[in-house]
């Protein structure tokens, strides 16, 4: 049987999307990457914030030491749901400091905005239908 060649170097094996995804991030709209950032962690907040409500009904109707151990999976867990939603909050902050580079990146920097107060104001109010429309103008565009 003949020896194999080993010192050859073997290109790497992708599929391609891999690689292309790679070097679109670097050239990617600041606003989009914010966006994606801040949609995670409004998504890790409200998935803590339903455990943790979760746990507080647990809680709520446990007895003696039962009670002691439910007491401190809720405190864990709001903890968790308050340090999640600092995160959203600062990523939200940083909005005002990163430019758009593109038309998407302005439509993403509006459902920041949008999606910040979605579960604060009442969306029927001014000017929540208002951004909304320009939303779904800039959309179509």
């Amino acid at each position: 049987m003949a020896d194999s060649d080993h010192s050859t170097t073997m290109p790497p094996v992708t599929n391609g999307k891999t690689a292309k995804a790679l070097d679109r991030l670097s050239d990617a709209d600041p606003a989009i990457l914010l966006m994606r950032d801040w949609l995670r962690a409004q998504h890790v907040s409200q998935i803590l914030c339903r455990f943790q409500q979760r746990l507080e009904r647990r809680f709520l109707g446990a007895l003696g030491s039962e009670a002691v151990d439910r007491q401190l999976d809720y405190s864990i867990a709001c903890q968790a749901e308050v340090e999640a939603t600092t995160v959203a909050l600062k990523l939200q902050d940083r909005l005002p400091g990163v430019k758009a580079r593109s038309l998407l990146g302005i439509v993403a920097k509006l459902e920041i905005i949008a999606g910040a107060d979605r579960d604060i104001d009442d969306p029927t109010d001014f000017p929540w239908p208002h951004i909304a429309s320009v939303l779904d103008d800039l959309k179509k565009v």
